[in-house]
């Protein structure tokens, strides 16, 4: 049996207590995790506020080389840290795969990074009293930043904390999800082994609701990031205060269809964005309006690439959809399905579950006001519902009280350039689905969706702060 420890000042420490961590598939035990406490937090922002002093001296050569051997480990233990993702989050192996691969290439991103950031000149002549003196400006590290990260990519996401952090010279106290520590865990020694600095990067598991306090509102955390729940997501940012913060929160990733696309090139890459993962993704296709003239063409096409999918043991290579993270979320999902149902809603496909699992469900006749469409359902369902004009589905997708990624499909310039212009979210998606994203493009939500953006030269940005200099040339 696997027993963690807490990753304090680049070793392995001892908690008081332990929980038990178990596969969402099938609940096998697969280790004995540390359960940090305040205390613990505590040493370990005390040790990262130590580190910093030093690390922020560092050049932005050898911190990229850090970096860079980070991506050159991580591709040596590629196949392992698939499976361990596999295992602890119920995610499918082939995709497991592809997040790896996505997280190298976020760590490669943070590298280059770390060479580019820079100021700029100013031109103090430009305004009165400005003559015969130079100005510029010059962006800084902050200090220790807080980062706690979500069981649903539990290696890409803590990358665009760690890698963008690194980059520049901050140090990292890590809080990783409850169901997803080992992910978290295993890239403390390939940090250690790629040179990191002890004390750089701490890491402490445990519940969330016990250590985010003693997190958040320590007096040396100079940034907080979150990925997480809107609930927890607005505790935290009124517990901030003036410090920095970045949030990554919930969405329900709306897709318009027009009748100028060719339906059948475009109903897979649908099924792909709204069941991956068993829809346990912040840009999740959730819901599809498609103009009435092709609703029927649409609804046949995605519900036969829906039934394509096959559901079963992550660790299977045929498998594309997994286990939900928990028999509660199955539980909870079941019952805003009978809830559409009751109002009127029809299942096309789908709706069969068992203890851990939701097959990929298709709902139509849903309306707006059904918890299914309005609220994030972060599971394998999609609502498929028919509109008359652009404008007509524009308002559709902006009644939302979220707006993180949206998009449409079109072949008419003037309707997308309409939708990129009206369509309230922090991307807009042009012929692909919401669910699109690479790790070099700005993330993050309007409205109850987040606030600041992710994306490595983006959260660097976040990440340091803005100093001027100015001098007087001439006495």
């Amino acid at each position: 049996m696997k027993e963690t420890g807490l990753w304090i000042n680049g070793d392995w420490r001892e908690a008081s207590g332990t929980y038990e961590l178990k596969a969402p598939y099938d609940g096998k035990l697969l280790a004995k995790v540390a359960k940090g406490s305040p205390e613990d937090v505590k040493v370990a922002i005390a040790g990262a506020e130590q580190a910093f002093h030093s690390f922020k001296k560092w050049t932005a050569y050898d911190r990229a080389e850090i970096l860079y051997k980070v991506v050159n480990i991580m591709r040596e233990r590629k196949e392992e840290l698939a499976m361990t993702l596999a295992q602890e989050a119920g995610k499918p192996l082939k995709t497991s795969r592809s997040e790896v691969d996505r997280t190298i290439a976020t760590y490669q991103f943070a590298a280059e990074e770390a060479k580019q950031y820079r100021g700029e000149t100013i031109p103090m002549d430009a305004a009165p009293g400005g003559a015969n003196r130079i100005g510029w400006t010059k962006k800084e590290a902050i200090g220790v930043v807080a980062a706690i990260t979500p069981f649903n990519f539990p290696f890409n996401l803590v990358a665009h904390k760690l890698g963008p952090a690194f980059a520049v010279g901050n140090t990292v106290v890590l809080k990783p999800a409850t169901q997803t520590p080992l992910s978290a865990l295993v890239m403390a020694d390939i940090f250690k082994e790629a040179g990191l600095p002890d004390g750089a990067l701490q890491i402490v598991t445990g519940s969330g609701s016990e250590l985010s306090d003693a997190l958040i509102t320590h007096p040396a955390v100079k940034k907080v990031t979150f990925t997480g729940s809107v609930p927890v997501g607005l505790k935290i940012k009124e517990k901030v205060g003036l410090r920095k913060i970045t949030l990554e929160l919930g969405s329900n990733a709306a897709l318009i269809v027009e009748p100028s696309v060719p339906i059948e090139k475009i109903v897979k890459r649908c099924a792909e964005g709204a069941f991956s993962f068993s829809g346990q993704v912040c840009i999740s296709l959730q819901r599809i309006y498609v103009n009435r003239k092709v609703y029927d063409e649409f609804v046949q096409g995605f519900v036969e690439e829906t039934k394509k999918l096959i559901v079963g043991d992550p660790l299977d290579e045929q498998t594309d959809v997994g286990s939900m993270i928990h028999p509660d979320e199955v539980e909870r999902i079941v019952s805003w399905i009978e809830e559409a149902k009751s109002q009127g809603a029809k299942v096309a496909t789908g709706g069969e579950f068992t203890e851990r699992q939701l097959h990929p469900t298709v709902l139509i006749g849903a309306k707006e006001d059904m918890k299914v469409v309005c609220e994030e359902v972060f599971a394998p369902i999609v609502s498929v519902i028919p509109y008359d004009t652009l404008d007509e589905a524009i308002e559709s997708v902006n009644a939302s009280q979220f707006g993180l990624n949206a998009a449409i499909y079109t072949n008419v310039l003037t309707d997308a350039m309409k939708a990129a212009d009206e369509i309230e979210a922090g991307a807009v998606i042009i012929n692909d689905i919401p669910t699109f994203r690479v790790d070099n493009m700005p993330y993050g939500g309007v409205k109850m969706s987040g606030y600041g953006r992710e994306g490595v030269k983006f959260a660097v940005d976040e990440m340091t702060e803005l100093k001027f200099i100015t001098m007087k040339t001439v006495f």
